[in-house]
C-alpha cells in the first residue's frame, strides 16, 4: 500500500485493490429452438481444440438437426478473434460454440469472444474448463455479462485422449444446447 503523510496529524492511505465497476450487459436474445438454425465453430488454434469442437458438433447433431456448420479459426489462442472474424461469424450464423477456454489467456479471450458476439445478437456457447471457472466469473464480471453461463467441461483438453475427447464433448452436448436456449 502506497502512504502518503498530509500532515502532522493524518495520513492517507491509497488501497491497491481498486473497485470494478460496469453496467451489466445483457446477453443476446434466445431461440425458441436450435433446428434448422446455422452453427459457427470458432476453433481457437489450441491443441486439440479442433478434436474437441468436431467431437461436439458431432454429439451435438446426434440431437439437433442444424442448417448448416460453419468453421473459422482464430489467429492466436491468446488474443480476442478480430473485429473482421467477428463480423462475418455474426453476419452468416446463427449460434457460436467458441474455442476452448483450457488456460489463462485463452480462457479470457474465449469469454471475451462470445461476448462480442453475444452483443452482436449471437448466442454463444463458450467452452472452458473445470480449472478456470473462477477465471471466468472474474472475465465476465469485468466485461458486464454476468448472464453469459459457459460450457463447463473437465481439464485438460490441451493432453487428452480420444477416449476422452468423446467424453469432453459429451459433456458439450449436455450443457450447449441449454446455453444457447437460456435454459441454464
Amino acid at each position: 500500500m502506497l502512504m502518503k503523510v498530509t500532515d502532522s496529524d493524518s495520513v492517507l492511505v491509497y488501497d491497491p485493490r481498486g473497485i470494478v465497476e460496469t453496467a451489466n450487459v445483457p446477453i443476446a436474445a434466445r431461440p425458441k429452438k436450435l433446428d434448422g438454425l446455422r452453427v459457427a465453430i470458432l476453433d481457437n488454434s489450441k491443441w486439440n481444440a479442433n478434436k474437441v469442437l468436431r467431437a461436439s458438433i458431432a454429439a451435438l447433431e446426434k440431437t439437433v438437426k442444424f442448417g448448416q456448420v460453419n468453421y473459422y479459426v482464430k489467429q492466436s489462442f491468446s488474443k480476442d478473434a478480430a473485429p473482421e472474424l467477428i463480423a462475418d461469424i455474426s453476419a452468416n450464423n446463427d449460434l457460436v460454440l467458441t474455442a476452448i477456454g483450457d488456460c489463462g489467456s485463452c480462457c479470457s479471450c474465449c469469454i471475451r469472444d462470445a461476448v462480442a458476439l453475444e452483443k452482436l445478437g449471437i448466442p454463444s456457447a463458450a467452452i472452458i474448463t473445470t480449472e478456470f471457472e473462477r477465471e471466468t466469473e472474474l472475465t465476465r464480471t469485468a466485461i458486464g455479462m454476468q448472464g453469459l453461463i459457459p460450457v463447463v467441461i473437465d481439464h485438460p483438453v490441451s493432453s487428452i485422449t480420444q477416449a476422452e475427447i468423446e467424453v469432453r464433448a459429451a459433456q458439450v452436448a449436455l450443457q450447449a444446447p441449454r446455453v444457447w436456449l437460456g435454459n441454464e
